[in-house]
């Protein structure tokens, strides 16, 4: 059955390989309706693992109505904005492929980083941890869970293939076992993945199907394929997308100026020293200098308890604009409502940081880089 984009059509300049479009085709209608299928895109940097997920994705959604969707890419996040692994149930088919768009996470993780490299048994965790969510709610027998609908499942993952990336690669895939491994080739054949299913170690090969396809670079009018990306560019883009919903949608704010003016003047929520912990995920800093190391930061807002203190959820981003040290008080600027922001007990420090842009807007002070922020007194 077709898709709803055919071979050679285009979406705001993305053009789709006929290749492209069979193995999304096959995974979504050569599949049986239940289980329904899970798959994962493997590949190199820029191979349009991100693009050929978004095109298999609305495939799927026109025959299930609602996928599911694991982004294990913690650098270039397709419905959060960076240093996140989340879950996310999709129910609308995206129209432009080369628009990425911000979606609420039904769970998430956050790591707090643009790459696993740091801490990658962490990442694993949380990664694990999201699919089993997934299974629970998601995987099951029909005759105990009358009425509950199984959603397929497209895992897109990083383009760290070798090395310890390709070690992370091959424990996620024998953990999660996916009935579908797209694998896209690129040029330079030393880069690409080796053949078959290489993280099986066993003759288990008939119970998954391996897909690989090329690259799209150009079509027969030699028009480019694929989007170039600037990954720091684009993860400042979301990160203004983010903290743009701080805002009515429909107040004026249609430059990065006018929205470092709207942060500026927002009024934070005070959130109390005294019921907030915080971890840093990636370093290790004195007490002395724990409260210098927040102010002026993006904290992951997440929600810890004692069955989950190892991996808590995550409720979504602030910035700390300040913190007044004599009434024991944190001032965070954040799109989370106020009935979600009340469950947060934990922040997260990690290096996902305020682009410059926000920090240095002419005529504007900014309230995030003033001086003697914190009160002798704290010590």
């Amino acid at each position: 059955m077709a898709s709803t984009l055919e071979p050679g059509s285009s979406s705001a300049n993305i053009y789709l390989p006929e290749e492209w479009s069979e193995a999304a085709d096959s995974i979504a209608y050569e599949s049986v309706t239940s289980p329904p299928p899970l798959s994962l895109i493997c590949g190199a940097k820029n191979s349009g693992k991100t693009t050929f997920s978004r095109h298999l994705l609305n495939v799927l959604l026109q025959r299930y109505g609602k996928v599911a969707y694991l982004d294990t890419d913690v650098g270039q996040s397709e419905f959060t904005v960076p240093g996140f692994v989340s879950l996310t149930v999709v129910d609308k088919i995206t129209p432009d492929l080369a628009i990425p768009c911000l979606k609420t996470p039904e769970r998430c993780f956050y790591f707090g980083d643009v790459s696993s490299k740091r801490n990658p048994s962490t990442y694993l965790k949380y990664i694990c941890a999201l699919y089993d969510y997934y299974r629970e709610q998601y995987m099951f027998d029909k005759s105990e869970n009358a009425g509950r609908a199984e959603l397929p499942l497209v895992v897109n993952t990083p383009g760290w293939v070798k090395g310890i990336g390709y070690e992370i690669l091959v424990d996620m895939l024998r953990y999660i076992s996916p009935t579908h491994v797209v694998k896209i080739n690129i040029s330079a054949e030393s880069k690409n993945l080796p053949g078959g299913t290489f993280w099986l170690d066993g003759d288990c090969d008939g119970m998954v199907n391996v897909m690989e396809i090329k690259s799209a670079h150009r079509d027969s009018f030699n028009r480019s394929l694929l989007v170039q990306k600037d990954a720091r560019l684009l993860r400042d883009l979301r990160i203004f997308a983010y903290f743009r919903q701080c805002f009515p949608s429909d107040k004026p704010i249609t430059t990065i100026k006018e929205l470092a003016y709207a942060l500026a003047s927002h009024s934070p929520y005070e959130v109390s020293i005294s019921i907030i912990k915080i971890r840093h995920l990636h370093c290790q800093v004195p007490s002395s200098e724990t409260y210098y190391s927040l102010n002026a930061t993006i904290v992951g807002l997440a929600v810890s308890s004692e069955e989950s203190e190892d991996l808590p959820w995550c409720v979504g981003l602030g910035i700390v604009r300040g913190i007044d040290t004599l009434k024991g008080v944190l001032y965070v600027i954040t799109p989370v409502p106020p009935c979600t922001l009340e469950k947060v007990n934990l922040f997260l420090q990690g290096f996902i940081q305020i682009p410059t842009c926000l920090l240095q807007v002419k005529g504007c002070r900014s309230p995030y880089v003033t001086s003697n922020v914190l009160s002798d007194r704290f010590y």
